[in-house]
């Protein structure tokens, strides 16, 4: 049995992916069709779909099952007001049209108050899953760098044991004629470089 054929039920690639994406090797369609949106749809998104995406961040890889991930979640008006007060405004261009908002944070200590070092580790596993899992449910998401930790920090008034890492932007994915040029001309998912340049054969 080859690999492709062990990969299982796989939904279509999407004309769009097929256009700007290819494979070096055969792997599930969800690693494919998966990308990062900056349209949204004036939709609103339910709790339950919002905890089933969070459900599934619940479950990742978690180093001594520290599960060191904190989701601080912005979905009524007022709660994205305060998101807004530190998203930097070129961002705020579609960020402001997303129906929900996470601030995605890790908790930096053991539970003998000793530095985990898997923390952040840890925390990317849960953002790849919430990225994974709300793409299963029709939803679009994508990740935010641009903004101001320390202002967060300060308006959300989150404890120092806890780092910062990105604002998580969620909702159904909208058409690209809503954003402005800059960003309908990016609005397509990208490439990756070529496998053999990531992989280092035994060391340097």
């Amino acid at each position: 049995m080859t690999v492709s054929t062990q990969i299982g039920y796989q939904e279509a690639i999407s004309p769009e992916v097929e256009a700007n994406r290819k494979a070096d090797y055969p792997v599930h369609s969800l690693f494919l069709n998966r990308w990062s949106s900056r349209a949204f749809e004036e939709k609103e998104v339910t709790q339950e779909t919002l905890h089933t995406v969070l459900e599934a961040a619940r479950w990742a890889p978690s180093s001594s099952n520290l599960q060191p991930w904190r989701f601080v979640v912005a979905h009524t008006e007022e709660q994205k007001q305060k998101f807004q007060a530190f998203i930097k405004p070129n961002n705020r261009l579609w960020t402001d049209h997303a129906p929900v908002l996470l601030l995605l944070l890790s908790h930096k200590l053991r539970q003998d108050g000793e530095p985990n070092g898997a923390h952040a580790f840890d925390t990317g596993a849960a953002w790849a899953s919430i990225a994974f899992q709300a793409h299963l449910l029709g939803l679009a998401t994508r990740a935010v760098g641009g903004y101001d930790r320390e202002k967060a920090r300060e308006v959300l008034q989150v404890p120092a044991e806890y780092e910062l890492h990105a604002v998580i932007a969620l909702g159904y994915r909208g058409a690209r004629e809503t954003l402005v040029e800059e960003f309908q001309q990016r609005e397509l998912p990208n490439g990756r470089r070529a496998l053999n340049e990531s992989i280092i054969e035994g060391s340097f």
